[in-house]
């Protein structure tokens, strides 16, 4: 077996592994606008243009933290010269964000969207992606019109980590999610179908994956502990409140 401390000792492998045993990570496909005036374009980064810059990016440290009210975070390392990444800033700068769904059919745009590029270029522009707009951020921020599932976000809080050079410190960014667009065509029965999204998430080193197929587990016991596991927000206020007026505990998750 492979025993190794990070940073201390070596793994001898040809490849770092770490990345490659916390798999399959959603992709963070963050889209955000930037505060001043002005933008370039992304064909020609020597004419401006007026109005805010649009931003997109996809980050392999992303993932939800609770459903009621939700939750999401991504994680930017700092870019190879120190400076912390366009869509932090953008975030906290203007105190909102969107995410958009990152699937097989959009793969090749999600790649593009990841190429470092001077400040204010219009990744959108330059992956050849349609945009459409959040409807309830107090600033508008652009989205992805071809993904089937959006979430438009305001920002709550950055934990920034320290990290060793050349990466310097690493920025957590956390959103309260505040709309959500889902697509008709991805639904099958009331629910989202994976054979229909297509999601891709990463993997190790250069490796994605492809979710096309799932599986069903239900966890054995009272059937209110799995209000949390279903994300359901009506039955998790449902029990919360019958309990509350009875006097004992709530059986689902607080």
């Amino acid at each position: 077996m492979v025993f190794y401390q990070p940073g201390k000792t070596e793994h001898n492998l040809p490849r770092d592994p770490f990345k490659a045993c916390v798999v399959p990570r959603p992709i963070g496909w963050i889209s955000t606008v930037s505060p001043s005036s002005t933008s370039t374009n992304g064909q020609d980064n020597s004419t401006p243009q007026q109005g805010p810059a649009h931003n997109l990016a996809p980050y392999s440290q992303f993932n939800n933290l609770t459903f009621d009210p939700p939750y999401v975070m991504f994680s930017a390392n700092q870019t190879g010269f120190g400076d912390r990444k366009d869509t932090t800033r953008n975030a906290e700068a203007t105190g909102v964000f969107c995410w958009q769904l990152a699937t097989w059919d959009l793969r090749e745009a999600v790649n593009k969207s990841a190429e470092a590029v001077p400040y204010g270029v219009d990744e959108f522009e330059r992956a050849g992606l349609e945009k459409t707009w959040s409807k309830t951020l107090k600033t508008p921020v652009p989205m992805v019109e071809q993904s089937p599932v959006r979430f438009e976000c305001e920002y709550y809080t950055t934990l920034r980590l320290p990290g060793n050079p050349p990466m310097g410190t690493v920025d957590v960014v956390i959103g309260k999610v505040v709309a959500i667009h889902i697509s008709d065509h991805v639904l099958t029965d009331g629910k989202i179908d994976i054979s229909k999204t297509q999601p891709i998430a990463r993997c190790g080193y250069y490796e994605y994956v492809v979710a096309r197929e799932t599986f069903e587990m239900i966890i054995p016991g009272d059937a209110a502990t799995l209000y949390g596991l279903e994300g359901s927000v009506a039955k998790h206020r449902a029990d919360r409140g019958e309990h509350q007026q009875t006097g004992a505990p709530p059986l689902g998750p607080p």
